[in-house]
């Protein structure tokens, strides 16, 4: 399988708002304040951010694992967003999502620019070839529910900059997201085939008419997790080296995520593991 051709066939799109505080550290939490949610913790919407045969920016394929190219625009704030990603069967009848299987797993940067201008979030999402990162580590999943393997999975991420290791996300349990599992299957069905043009999301169905028909499957970037200190306030320089970690804490620890990205000879066996250079 080749992963990377393989998602050329996929449709691309993620959860916003599925961590708590991430989108008042994003600065975008003023924009998202007309959607309302049925519950408090809700995730605020789905936005897409590839669709094959688009006739629009989200048409260019962005998803690579070595590279994240700014395209000149590190001066809008470009921001590294560590999340899990789910590559996913569904099933599609009558201009309807009807279900939504998830297969595999896999370390994900959902890169994002940072610019406040009152567009639709995903003008933020693609800005071009190699704007997006996965791992190519892909880890089978047993189940998508709590008793499943993805119970037991953390997510991570750093920034090396002139030789410097910075953590720049929070270490965050999978399980803690917002939403996960059965929960976050069914809400982005519903997400899928009734959201509405709002604020800074768009209505899902003109996307999934296009294209649903002929896609493979749904890449989902689950959603970001909340940054550090350094995360918040460092935005992305030509040069640093990025690394998202979604590594098994039952059977690995912080320190050995830390020593593998030092170079270290560390053996991780149970993790899918991004590091992309930004040109």
């Amino acid at each position: 399988m080749n992963l990377l051709e393989d998602l050329k066939d996929y449709l691309g799109f993620a959860v916003a708002g599925n961590f708590a505080n991430h989108l008042g550290e994003a600065g975008e939490a003023d924009e998202f304040s007309v959607i309302k949610t049925k519950e408090k913790d809700a995730p605020k919407g789905m936005f897409p951010f590839y669709i094959k045969g688009h006739n629009s920016f989200l048409g260019t394929y962005p998803i690579c694992d070595e590279i994240i190219l700014t395209h000149g625009r590190e001066k809008d704030n470009l921001q590294v967003e560590a999340e899990v990603a789910l590559i996913c069967d569904f099933i599609y009848e009558n201009d309807k999502v009807i279900d939504i299987v998830p297969k595999y797993f896999s370390a994900f940067n959902d890169c994002s620019i940072r610019i406040q201008d009152g567009n639709k979030l995903s003008t933020k999402k693609n800005w071009g070839t190699n704007t997006k990162g996965i791992s190519q580590d892909l880890i089978e999943i047993d189940n998508f529910t709590e008793k499943g393997i993805l119970s037991k999975y953390h997510i991570s991420s750093f920034i090396k900059r002139d030789g410097i290791v910075y953590d720049y996300g929070t270490t965050s349990a999978v399980k803690s997201y917002s939403y996960f599992f059965n929960q976050l299957k069914d809400w982005m069905i519903e997400k899928l085939n009734t959201q509405e043009d709002c604020g800074p999301l768009e209505e899902l169905t003109q996307f999934l008419k296009v294209a649903a028909k002929d896609a493979k499957g749904i890449l989902i970037a689950a959603g970001a997790t909340a940054y550090t200190e350094f995360g918040k306030h460092n935005f992305l320089k030509k040069g640093d080296e990025i690394f998202v970690y979604v590594y098994n804490a039952h059977a690995h620890s912080f320190n050995d995520i830390m020593n593998d990205m030092c170079g270290m000879d560390t053996y991780l066996g149970q993790c899918s593991k991004l590091h992309q250079i930004v040109q």
